[in-house]
């Protein structure tokens, strides 16, 4: 065979690919056939890109839920999109609408008065009431019939301090009942008492030398803002523009309206029993490079557990290298509902562990001082570990035509007096004042803990959640009761609602809890007799009966794969509130 015969035959290849060998043909190329080539090198760029980014994607979503935990979401998934598509087919879904409708004109009967005896006022008067008509009218009013929270019965809710210490409330509620902090250069006092307010519960949680924070409208504001200092310190700091933060699934809800309000991806992290804290090394496998905020809370709402914040910490602290950022991540701890008992634990002989600014990696705690520390409804402080963090949640307009507009937090106008209210409460309780509370509360919860822990009647149908620390315990049925000792801990929930105790029925898992207040104090030996009454009535009738409320809202609602019905009562429930 001839040389030539033996030559392999080479394709002629696009313009595209063989110009790239030469890049001195470019001045050759005609102008269709460069921007051909333009073309592919940006359709190639755009897909080298897409699959980088699916790749990354995919990658964290392994490493951070495992194969098993994404097959589990993907089928949760596909079985929420399929009973959605089912809710919505011609024959189901006028059903469901009948059905809904019927239980929110139920909901309208119970909260919306009707009847001979009520008037309902939906348009402003003609002509202004006398003095004495509107104080009949608000006596009438405030007279309405409602759960009896003045008597111990309602859980959480209602954080009294007392007669005296309502009656100084009124007092600077009088005061500066005009006062708005918005103008400092008019109202100096409320200025004065705000930052006073501020300093007091940073001391009390140990703020370093450089802490600082702002005071809010409650802890869901108080969460929010450190939600979006967190968001905004990582896009400022390191550019992440696709923020996440890893949260426990006992967090309060407050970090899910912050992640859809910010835009913020929210991971969810299971606190299995039986702690029932934050499982640790699942928030480790969740952090990455947009991670901007870790949480921890001290206690959580529906158990009462303390999550280990120390560990969180450590994560935080380290977490910062896997981000990428300068230093650590964030770490928020939730102390809304401990608030004014966290830190007297320790002074008043209770075993607390390590929760605040002493634990290094904690950049931020939100604290309400409505709850535990008795001032007016509308008060909570989120504190930072330093200034510089605290800005990232201000908020400033240089260039309005009604002038420079600088706010600290979401809102503008805001009522100093709650403020005056709030600074008056912390100056008459004190340092004392809070220790003695905080004694009289744990100690009241213990005796809850304690009765269905070891008193016969309940200790064989009940079980205790986690190991509770401060004001709340959760308990649910117990899973290996006997059939004889089996409840239902819904029924249980409506039981004590028919005694008139207002408790909270919780899902996932199915229990109820008491938040014990100072109210809740004198009336515990009564709630113990009602709670062993109760438990001794539903047990072993697990599968008899209707179920009640509680059971209908919880047992059945949370158990659909699609929460859009839960989402339709809820809105509903919203509505009926500013129905007349």
């Amino acid at each position: 065979m001839s040389p030539s015969s033996s030559r392999l035959t080479i394709p002629q290849l696009p313009v595209s690919l063989t110009t790239l060998r030469t890049p001195t043909r470019l001045t050759n190329l005609t102008k269709p056939q460069f921007l051909t080539l333009t073309l592919d090198l940006l359709r190639t760029t755009l897909l080298l890109l897409f699959l980088l980014r699916l790749t990354t994607k995919t990658f964290l979503q392994l490493r951070g839920y495992g194969l098993v935990g994404t097959a589990t979401q993907f089928y949760r998934y596909v079985r929420r999109r399929c009973y959605t598509v089912f809710l919505r087919l011609p024959f189901v879904a006028p059903k469901v609408k009948a059905e809904l409708d019927k239980t929110l004109l139920e909901l309208e009967k119970k909260l919306v008065p009707t009847g001979p005896g009520v008037k309902v006022y939906s348009t402003l008067p003609e002509q202004g009431w006398s003095v004495e008509d509107v104080r009949g009218e608000l006596d009438g009013i405030s007279g309405m019939e409602h759960t009896s929270w003045e008597t111990g019965r309602v859980s959480g809710a209602v954080y009294h301090g007392g007669a005296e210490l309502a009656g100084l409330q009124e007092k600077a509620f009088g005061l500066f009942g005009v006062s708005n902090p918005i103008h400092p250069d008019v109202f100096p006092g409320v200025r004065k008492m705000e930052a006073e307010v501020v300093a007091m519960v940073g001391g009390l949680f140990n703020a370093p030398a450089g802490g600082a924070g702002v005071s809010t409208s409650g802890g869901t504001e108080s969460i929010l803002m450190a939600c979006l200092a967190a968001r905004q310190k990582a896009l400022a700091e390191r550019g992440v523009r696709e923020p996440e933060m890893v949260v426990p699934e006992t967090g309060h809800a407050a970090f899910r309206k912050a992640g859809e309000y910010f835009g913020i991806k929210v991971h969810l992290v299971a606190c299995p029993a039986p702690s029932y804290r934050v499982h640790i090394p699942s928030v480790a496998r969740l952090i990455n490079s947009n991670t901007v905020l870790l949480v921890g809370s001290a206690p959580n709402f529906p158990h009462g557990i303390i999550d280990d914040i120390p560990a969180l910490s450590r994560l935080a602290l380290k977490g910062g290298k896997v981000a990428g950022a300068k230093g650590a991540i964030n770490l928020h701890v939730d102390c809304c509902l401990g608030s004014f008992l966290m830190p007297f634990l320790a002074r008043t002989g209770f075993p607390c562990p390590e929760f605040d600014f002493r634990v290094p990696g904690v950049t931020s705690i939100s604290v309400d001082t409505h709850k535990y520390g008795f001032a007016p409804k509308g008060n909570s402080v989120v504190v930072y570990r330093t200034k510089d963090l605290r800005r990232y949640q201000y908020y400033v307009c240089p260039d309005w035509s009604g002038g420079v507009y600088a706010s600290p937090g979401i809102a503008g106008s805001r009522p100093g007096a709650l403020i005056a209210g709030c600074w008056a409460s912390l100056m008459r309780m004190g340092a004392d004042g809070y220790g003695d509370t905080c004694l009289k509360i744990v100690s009241a919860r213990q005796r809850i803990e304690d009765a269905v822990r070891e008193h016969e009647g309940l200790r064989h149908s009940l079980a205790v959640v986690g190991k509770p620390l401060v004001s709340v315990l959760a308990f649910h049925a117990r899973p290996a009761a006997s059939p004889e000792n089996r409840v239902d801990i819904y029924d249980v929930a409506d039981g004590m609602s028919r005694r008139g105790w207002h408790l909270n029925a919780l899902q996932d898992p199915a229990a109820m809890h008491v938040a014990v207040t100072l109210p809740i104090v004198a009336a515990v030996e009564d709630l113990v007799r009602d709670l062993e009454l109760v438990v001794g009535e539903c047990r072993g009738k697990v599968q008899e009966g209707k179920k009640g409320d509680a059971a209908a809202l919880y047992g059945v609602a949370g158990a659909l794969p699609d929460k859009s019905i839960v989402r339709e009562l809820a809105g509903g429930f919203l509505d009926t509130l500013y129905k007349t």
